[in-house]
């Protein structure tokens, strides 16, 4: 596999080498003939240099629109090594929990609100409608066009079950003109990248049409030598801890995206139907910690997904915008784990002593328990409609309604027998809402107040065998629940002065439990809990947001927000309590559970400051520390609760993250552009195990990655070289699982003419 990724990287890589060098002799054949076309390219550039400044006004009105939002751009980083979840972990109070390489699974934590209190969206449809094939974790940023990270209440085209904030990908929706990109990188761990884009438009009747496809491929086979890692020898003594290369690891994804419709017609500003296809093979390493690897434990998704989209201003009548954006899934997941044989970090098989000689080390059939093969598909409605009016002259009414629905079944393969005993679960979800938009005082204050009703219904079919004198018959029992609440919030902005904006919100509303938490995911060792009840929060928070503000050639800009979060019943993932366990390996979990924690309180705040030099240079600093502590009282028995103020545990609270770029122009060519990358992060250190032992110690984590890329003069072919984790250094995510280490990645992007 090694071999066949090199070979195909150097193909490539001398194939656009050499069109691209074409391109370039081609050009210096014809200059005279192509002096008026080059021409013409130069004022094509300055259009579309005023285009880049109207999308940047328009990330300015949005963040300062009263939400606590930031906006990350995605067009450098797309040339680049970088993925989007990358991206995320160094934007201001935004922590990526991952549990190791590229493909693992990945939670996402905004200062301290994490699960299904923080909605991930693409496109404004929940990321868990496409599954793990297509999500932030696989899609490359050459099909993004920005990240919109919200922290608390959301917007009208976002309305849902959420109070902690959320995270939306919006891709790319240009079809002003024909053009094609390919983009292909191989790099350390034998990792090996692709993705294509195309976009295409009859001018005259609109007719338009976009694709994409992405292919990864990678071993991760990184060392790990931290506490995680263990080695047990055959009288049971456990080594900690252990250097060894990470194994069973494999992860191989694909993916395609194709939409066809019309845009800029008199019917519809927007229609597009599609199909988004993809799926996934991943290896799975190790429990919730490291303590146990394991061999031959995968399991493989796959997930066909059809799109509507239709937007139109104007809808039957002045000033009415009608939005509607569905989509039908269909998934499938497929866990199989059916190795006898317990092993170690070194690849080897576990032994243990019997009758004075060493044999090999059984389990109980399979790695993580019994011998496992099963299959879950899950047919998925998702829909949100959003009617907008606007009443007056900066006054808007907006009416919204979101309707999910997850036809879920759970089959045991390994037992033909028990075929007619799968167990179907069946989630509903209805919101609807109401936001009233209004720029008064001269448009300096901006205002958004929300209301939201929300029905969730939930029902599990499970069947089994009952004998009832000698007959056999298969009996099924059905588990209803429903639950509705009511949920508030508010936004403001004020611009104080020119370019100073002052940001506040507030937020009083439930979040109801997902479907796999409720009824669990194998794939990636979440048990069920259906006793789990709704999480309530009522979140402030207070900003401001100033610049850009200029002096000469000097640009800078600042932001600052604090918050206060209350939850009640709050969702999270079951940590260990040091009260109930004997020493440091009985911490040494493979499976957990979602559960309701208590009463929490969040305090903190975040900020951000931005440097721009001549164009040239780009630097920015942002960090976020916070407390989430614990505020139950009392514990189950009345009795004072022992951890009553404690940090909540497993999750980091304090990180630093600084960038760097500086563009240098006619590097080794004229007309080239070369442009060099630092970064830098910081994550304080955290304990994993209610009660604070200090083997539970998260150590702090500092970390530097390099890069640089070179566009050639043609402007069409970019080449790129990432070194992540420069130093080695020792980097921890979720219950202390460690993470790669030093690695090299090279890319190449290259822009096919218009056509």
């Amino acid at each position: 596999m090694c071999n066949k990724h090199i070979f195909s990287f150097l193909f490539i890589l001398m194939a656009l080498t050499a069109f691209s060098q074409e391109n370039v002799v081609k050009e210096k054949d014809n200059k005279t003939e192509k002096k008026e076309k080059k021409e013409k390219e130069n004022s094509e550039a300055e259009t579309l240099e005023n285009v880049e400044v109207k999308g940047t006004s328009k990330k300015k009105k949005l963040e300062t629109s009263g939400f606590a939002v930031s906006i990350i751009q995605t067009k450098e980083a797309s040339l680049r090594n970088l993925t989007t979840n990358e991206l995320l972990d160094r934007s201001v109070g935004v922590r990526v929990r991952q549990n190791g390489g590229i493909g693992s699974n990945v939670e996402y934590n905004l200062n301290g609100m994490s699960g299904s209190a923080v909605g991930i969206f693409i496109d404004g449809i929940e990321a868990s409608t496409y599954g793990q094939s297509f999500n932030l974790n696989n899609i490359p940023p050459s099909m993004i066009e920005q990240i919109e990270v919200y922290k608390g209440i959301l917007p009208s085209h976002l309305t849902g079950d959420y109070v902690g904030g959320a995270i939306n990908v919006v891709l790319k929706k240009g079809v002003s003109q024909n053009s094609a990109n390919a983009a292909v990188s191989y790099g350390s761990f034998n990792t090996f990248q692709s993705d294509l884009g195309v976009t295409f438009r009859e001018k005259k009747s609109g007719l338009s049409f976009r694709g994409s496809g992405f292919y990864t491929y990678t071993d991760n086979s990184f060392e790990t030598w931290g506490r995680s890692t263990t080695y047990v020898n055959h009288l049971q003594q456990i080594i900690r801890p252990y250097r060894a290369k990470r194994f069973n690891n494999t992860y191989k994804n694909i993916g395609g995206r194709f939409e066809v419709g019309f845009t800029d017609t008199k019917w519809a500003d927007q229609f597009f139907i599609g199909y988004n296809g993809s799926s996934n093979y991943t290896e799975i390493p190790h429990g919730i910690t490291m303590a146990v690897p394991y061999v031959g434990r995968f399991n493989e998704t796959k997930a066909h997904v059809f799109l509507l989209n239709y937007n139109k201003k104007d809808f039957l009548t002045k000033d009415l915008a009608l939005n509607i954006n569905a989509v039908r899934s269909e998934r499938s997941t497929y866990l199989q784990d059916t190795v006898s044989y317990a092993y170690n970090w070194d690849g080897t098989i576990r032994e243990v002593v019997e009758f004075g000689e060493r044999v090999p080390l059984r389990t109980n059939g399979g790695q993580q328990g019994p011998k496992v093969i099963t299959n879950t598909d899950r047919k998925i409605i998702n829909t949100r409609s959003n009617l907008g009016y606007m009443i007056a002259d900066g006054h808007r009414l907006s009416l919204n309604h979101k309707f999910e629905a997850t036809d879920r079944k759970d089959e045991d393969l390994l037992n033909p027998s028990s075929r007619d005993l799968a167990t179907n679960s069946v989630v509903s979800k209805h919101i609807i809402s109401m936001n009233y938009e209004a720029e008064t005082f001269n448009k300096k204050l901006r205002t958004n107040i929300l209301g939201k009703y929300t029905t969730n219904r939930t029902r599990q079919t499970r069947s089994e065998i009952v004998t009832n004198d000698g007959v056999n018959s298969i009996v099924k029992t059905d588990v209803n629940t429903s639950d509705n609440n009511f949920g508030y919030g508010a936004t403001l902005s004020y611009n104080v002065i020119p370019k100073l904006f002052i940001i506040t919100s507030t937020e009083n509303s439930y979040i109801m439990p997902t479907e796999g938490q409720m009824f669990g995911a194998p794939e990636i060792n979440i048990l069920p809990n259906q006793q789990l009840e709704p999480e309530k929060n009522v979140n402030y928070n207070l900003g401001f947001r100033w610049g850009a503000l200029d002096f000469a050639k000097h640009r800078i800009s600042f932001y600052a927000n604090v918050f206060w979060r209350n939850g009640y019943n709050k969702i999270t993932q079951q940590v260990v309590d040091v009260s109930e366990i004997e020493d440091e390996a009985d911490a040494d979990i493979q499976t957990t559970r979602y559960v309701n924690l208590g009463k929490t309180q969040s305090r903190g705040f975040e900020a951000e400051i931005i440097y721009i030099y001549n164009n040239r240079l780009n630097a920015s600093l942002n960090f976020s520390k916070f407390n989430n502590l614990f505020k139950q009282e009392l514990d189950n028995n009345g009795n004072p609760h022992s951890f009553l103020g404690q940090q909540v545990p497993n999750e980091p609270y304090f990180t630093v993250n600084a960038n760097f770029q500086y563009r240098f122009n006619d590097v080794f060519q004229k007309k080239s552009i070369l442009n060099a990358y630092y970064n830098t992060g910081y994550v304080g250190e955290y304990y994993i195990v209610w009660g604070q032992p200090e083997w539970s110690l998260t150590p702090s984590q500092f970390t530097h990655d390099l890069g640089v890329s070179y566009r050639f003069p043609s402007q069409k072919l970019v080449a790129s070289v990432d070194v992540k984790n420069l130093f080695d250094a020792e980097i921890y995510d979720n219950f202390a699982i460690q993470k790669p280490g030093r690695g090299i990645y090279f890319k190449l992007n290259y822009t096919f003419s218009k056509f």
